[in-house]
């Protein structure tokens, strides 16, 4: 029986309870079953493999250990641990200070003044600054970007030979500490001649 993910987590679990001085935690894990994405977009995830069942079946003993230890685990079929947790991070009590634990980018969009997103792997946590640091723009424009760049780890195309330093480049808003959608993103590349725009301009999107 593998047992490398059960200590592994086990140990991450047992140091964040002891570094956390009694802040409250909870744990999100994936419901089993296909989410609303996949009923939007079919290709959603497509190309991505299954669970090594080594993997897979340590996830129970995985969750066994977190209840014990006392932190509170939640999963919602239809929809993905990322949308729990962006929904208890939004709606949460407003003064509250919020720590993300995770390897998984699209967290970054939800680094605020109040909300810092910590890499286990990395052993950074990451401000708004960070953010701005290490990728060129702030949080509240990492979606914009995502929309352009696409996700192929789940299957969702981007626009073809525009890249995060490129759209960066030309258009700069993206780099300012304030928001620009991707509605502003596309009604301002509509009155551009450059061949990034065009390329943008012309790319049929999965929003």
């Amino acid at each position: 029986q593998p047992t490398g993910a059960v200590k592994g987590v086990t140990n991450m679990l047992m140091n964040l309870k002891k570094d956390s001085e009694g802040s409250p935690i909870i744990v999100v894990f994936d419901a089993k079953g296909k989410t609303f994405r996949s009923d939007i977009y079919s290709e959603y995830k497509a190309n991505r493999p299954p669970m090594p069942d080594e993997l897979r079946d340590q996830l129970i003993p995985v969750k066994s250990i977190c209840r014990a230890i006392g932190f509170p685990l939640i999963e919602i079929e239809g929809v993905e641990a990322d949308d729990v947790i962006a929904y208890a991070t939004n709606t949460a009590l407003k003064d509250s200070k919020i720590t993300i634990m995770s390897t998984d980018k699209d967290f970054y969009q939800l680094v605020s003044d109040r909300v810092q997103m910590y890499s286990p792997t990395k052993k950074i946590t990451y401000d708004k600054e960070l953010v701005r640091k290490e990728f060129g723009i702030y949080p509240q424009n990492v979606l914009t970007c995502r929309v352009i760049d696409g996700d192929r780890s789940d299957s969702i195309p981007g626009v073809k030979g525009v890249g995060i330093k490129s759209l960066v480049k030309e258009y700069p808003e993206l780099s300012e500490n304030k928001p620009f959608d991707i509605k502003m993103l596309m009604d301002s590349a509509k009155d551009r001649e450059t061949k990034v725009s065009k390329l943008i301009n012309n790319h049929e999107y999965v929003i």
